[in-house]
């Protein structure tokens, strides 16, 4: 059962291997940094199914880092990916491996 104010985020698994070695998780999205974008993109549950499409059409060994915002120690912000369109959590900072809850495998 999920946790309504849980936000997620679809990664490769070995990008979320790094990222436990190292104690936190900066890339933003596909091919992008948290450095390059100024903020790490994730999702609602019900959003997730849409990104996936957009962003990771044909990768294999995806998870899905459900994150708990309770624990971020920085900002997050629901805002428009574009005006007037529909808002989506965006991670201001790195997330530390202990505000990821639950890894789950996608696909």
């Amino acid at each position: 059962m999920s946790t309504p104010n849980r936000i997620v985020h679809l990664t490769e698994r070995s990008l979320w291997e790094e990222a436990r070695a190292r104690g936190t998780y900066e890339i933003s999205t596909r091919g992008r940094t948290l450095q390059e974008e100024g903020f790490i993109h994730c999702s609602t549950r019900a959003q997730l199914p849409g990104t996936a499409r957009r962003f990771f059409a044909g990768v294999a060994d995806l998870v899905v880092l459900v994150i708990d915002p309770d624990r971020l120690g920085v900002p997050l912000k629901y805002e428009a990916a574009r005006p007037g369109g529909e808002e989506f959590p965006h991670v201001y900072g790195p997330i530390p491996v202990d505000a990821v809850v639950d890894v789950e495998a996608w696909g």
